[in-house]
């Protein structure tokens, strides 16, 4: 017979997972986390409000300021050359009543000041794969690199795209690939953006600088792989005049500070996020372009959620992870639904070439611009807030 290893055992090493395994031994949970050794990651994460409020209640963070950098304001400028374009239009937290939309952090600060809360008892991480997963005598068996096996009543998915755990569960999936991928790196430059993150809005895709402190942006630049891949290997001297171009020249001298990386871009969403003791949080559940600042706040409300229905387990219920596995897949199913539809439709429209296309989402944008009730509905849904 299996023998249980633990409560929980959370599979990944990005920054869902180490939530995951962080905030659940927190709660009280004996966690093991499976986390194998990864590149640095040199992405940033746009976090809106809720998520920070989370990552503040959770522990995972002690203060915002202290990590990240404050994001006031959204800048949207149609740089298409489109019959139809939508009006440069700004959206200032103000409106909304708050002092900011959220914060930029930079993804390796998070994962270190995630890997610091974790308490001293109930977690063990190890820097080991996992290579095969079943369910057996009501607990999920996670089979190790080396041919030992570990068990818990609980598993935790959390290791990306090809999740090897949302496959052996057999929790279904559908992917749909893009032409388009993002290059990200980090720029310093000669004025300023404040706490303004400025979209230039192009037919492949945006052209986004985020607030990274003082003269510093985080880009992310969406087009065509191809034409990608071109700017990156002609040499610095053409990514900057790139850079420039794609920037209308509205802020002077602009200096490349890292390397940049490309990714390529998919939507990716499963029928369900967890049963029979098998949950899926982050983008094992969900992937989306970086459009909206969505992908990572809906991983961490994952999270929240998962802690949230885990809190209310009655562990002397030998049905417990099966039916937390349930409640969670039931309490996020509505959130996955209008965030995914939301991230979709924007993205598309953004590549649209026809003409009543264009014409909508000129029109949505200048509705947003003229009407602030609207602009305040909108923020709240781009947030992640559950109710106005």
């Amino acid at each position: 017979m299996t023998e249980q290893s633990a409560d929980i055992i959370v599979v990944g090493g990005g920054l869902a997972g180490v939530a995951s395994a962080v905030s659940l031994a927190r709660t009280g949970f004996s966690v093991i986390h499976l986390a194998p050794k990864a590149p640095p990651d040199r992405r940033t994460s746009a976090l809106m409000m809720p998520s920070v409020e989370f990552l503040l209640s959770a522990g995972l963070i002690d203060s915002a300021a202290g990590v990240g950098h404050k994001l006031s304001a959204i800048r949207i400028i149609d740089a298409t050359p489109r019959l139809i374009r939508a009006p440069e239009t700004v959206f200032d937290a103000k409106e909304a009543g708050l002092d900011a939309f959220g914060w930029n952090f930079a993804n390796a600060a998070l994962l270190e000041n995630f890997q610091s809360a974790a308490p001293e008892t109930g977690l063990s991480t190890r820097n080991e794969a996992v290579t095969a997963y079943r369910r057996e005598d009501g607990l999920g068996v996670v089979t190790l690199a080396d041919g030992s096996e570990l068990a818990a009543p609980l598993v935790v998915g959390a290791d990306g795209k090809k999740s090897l755990i949302r496959s052996a569960a057999q929790i279904a999936a559908r992917e749909n690939k893009f032409e388009e991928s993002a290059l990200v790196c980090d720029l310093e430059i000669g004025r300023s953006i404040g706490g303004t993150s400025v979209e230039f809005h192009y037919p492949h895709g945006p052209f986004t600088l985020v607030p990274a402190g003082d003269n510093r942006a985080n880009l992310v630049w969406i087009d065509e792989e191809p034409v990608l891949r071109a700017a990156q290997d002609a040499g610095v001297d053409a990514l900057l005049a790139a850079f420039r171009q794609k920037s209308q020249n509205l802020f002077g001298e602009i200096k490349i500070v890292s390397p940049s990386v490309i990714f390529p871009l998919s939507v990716l969403s499963v029928i369900e996020a967890g049963r029979d003791g098998t949950v899926l949080v982050g983008e094992s559940a969900h992937a989306f372009p970086p459009i909206g600042a969505q992908g990572l706040n809906l991983g961490l409300r994952d999270v929240a959620d998962l802690v949230a229905v885990l809190s209310r387990a009655d562990r002397s219920d030998a049905d417990w992870a099966e039916k937390a596995s349930r409640a969670y897949a039931e309490r996020r199913a509505a959130d996955l639904a209008r965030t995914g539809t939301m991230v979709d439709t924007l993205f598309r429209s953004l590549l649209a070439e026809m003409l009543p296309s264009q014409a909508l989402r000129a029109a949505g944008l200048w509705a947003l611009k003229l009407m602030p009730p609207l602009r305040r509905g909108a923020f709240l849904l781009g947030m992640g807030r559950r109710s106005a």
